[in-house]
């Protein structure tokens, strides 16, 4: 863990890309689509239809970064404090999930879930499940409150292994998550970009870059008091010596560009204030071989319960099912660190799967699967999750929502006009979330400064 650093890299810190005079103007610009960006993108042509959403994303495609390169669990709301914006927004993110998924068609399952817990791990699992017997509903929520917000129940290693007999004798106890699932993503994904298509002025530009990012600067004491915002200049196409950019006064940002997070806000805050953001690199195996016959459910084992407990790092290497029955193994966590702040997509040279996790892989899960073989593991693909603190930092660290106005850097208007609201940090469970942060985002926060 040691010479793990941050990258605290500014958009355009080449000075590239000079101040233009923004020539179009959009009333919502959504920055990144993966399924945050599409989320919150979709709400607001639900609830401002006749104002103009319009997404950009650096990729050719929807979710290519997070979003394509995780679980796809929904997750329940087990592991995080009760009175955090994970907890809350994955307890209604499910709600969310699930309505959707049935209203739209996306696949997905409600598999459950199980803890798993040795005899010294009891504690762990008992503790998770005091814990969800006092969750209340967060707000928003549609659900009967004479429902649990989060049903979990205690049973034996016995009772596991009626549920799952492949498991490991050592297994003392488990908890059972029956609101856990799983979901297609990349499904979800279309369904969301097809809201925004079919609305009245929602649109998605793929391939398109954000190269600079400014408070807008009136021409005029009038246009002062009638616009605020910020000049966004995109470019298209990999060609950054050559390409020109085009300027976009937008009223409203929302920065939901995950891997790239700070970057934008680290072009506007002094070199004293920017944000590092770390990168933890997780591995996924998927497994053909003995020990798994007749696995329907999720399972979990307990994180590790040591002094770093409280690190949320990772929920450890568990096992995951995708829609065609596929058998998961992951993610591990690797901490990766840059080799300069120019070196911003360092993390895409690290998204190469291969064979070098698999032995500590095969270690990890016959704890509590011993039939495992290590030749039935096969490297599959890896993921990259953007973390806010070091390894080894010890407190949780939960989503940030964070909102800057124009008027902070010099721009116009005034203290709430013209609103920038940033998303960093969002990693597990931002899939599980995404429908709950679009919610908070443009009914709570959006919502508030608006009204």
């Amino acid at each position: 863990m040691q010479g793990i650093r941050g990258l605290a890299a500014a958009l355009n810190s080449s000075g590239r890309f000079k101040y233009k005079t923004p020539e179009i103007a959009v009333d919502h610009l959504v920055i990144g689509a993966g399924v945050v960006g599409l989320a919150i993108a979709q709400r607001l042509c639900e609830k401002f239809p006749t104002k103009s959403t319009y997404v950009v994303e650096r990729h050719e495609r929807a979710g290519e970064e997070i979003s394509s390169r995780n679980s796809e669990v929904i997750h329940a709301g087990l592991y995080y404090p009760a009175d955090s914006l994970k907890t809350r927004l994955s307890i209604r993110g499910r709600e969310l999930m699930y309505e959707r998924c049935q209203e739209y068609s996306v696949p997905h399952r409600k598999t459950g879930k199980l803890v798993v817990a040795t005899e010294e791990q009891r504690l762990y699992i008992e503790n998770l499940h005091r814990k969800a017997t006092k969750m209340e509903w967060p707000p928003h929520s549609s659900s009967s409150l004479s429902s649990p917000a989060l049903p979990t129940k205690l049973i034996s290693g016995d009772e596991a292994r009626i549920m799952e007999p492949n498991l490991s004798t050592n297994i003392a106890a488990a908890l059972w998550s029956p609101e856990t699932g799983i979901v297609d993503s990349h499904s979800l994904m279309e369904s969301l970009e097809k809201d925004i298509l079919d609305s009245d002025a929602g649109d998605l530009a793929y391939a398109t870059r954000i190269v600079r990012v400014d408070p807008y600067l009136p021409e005029s004491s009038k246009e002062e008091h009638d616009v605020q915002g910020w000049v966004v200049q995109t470019a298209t196409g990999d060609d950054t010596e050559n390409v020109e950019s085009d300027p976009i006064l937008a009223r409203t940002v929302f920065n939901a560009s995950g891997l790239s997070g700070p970057f934008i806000l680290n072009s506007l805050l002094p070199a004293e204030k920017r944000i590092p953001m770390y990168y933890g690199r997780g591995s996924y195996a998927s497994y053909k071989g003995p020990g798994v016959s007749g696995i329907s459910h999720l399972i979990y084992p307990c994180p590790d319960v040591g002094p770093n407990a409280h690190a949320f790092a990772s929920l450890g290497t568990h096992l995951t099912l995708d829609m065609n029955g596929k058998i998961k193994f992951g993610p591990d966590i690797e901490y990766i660190s840059p080799q300069s702040e120019e070196d911003v997509d360092f993390w895409a040279r690290h998204l190469v799967p291969d064979d070098s996790k698999l032995n500590e892989m095969h270690d990890a899960v016959t704890k509590y699967l011993p039939g495992i073989t290590l030749e039935g593991l096969q490297p599959d693909y890896v993921g990259i999750r953007p973390k806010l603190v070091p390894p080894g930092a010890g407190a949780f660290q939960d989503f940030i929502f964070r909102t800057d106005y124009p008027s902070q850097f010099g721009g116009g208007g005034a203290m709430g006009q013209g609103p920038m609201i940033s998303l960093l940090g969002i990693e597990s469970p931002g899939l599980t979330s995404s429908l709950a942060i679009a919610e908070y985002v443009v009914d709570d926060i959006f919502g508030g400064i608006s009204t």
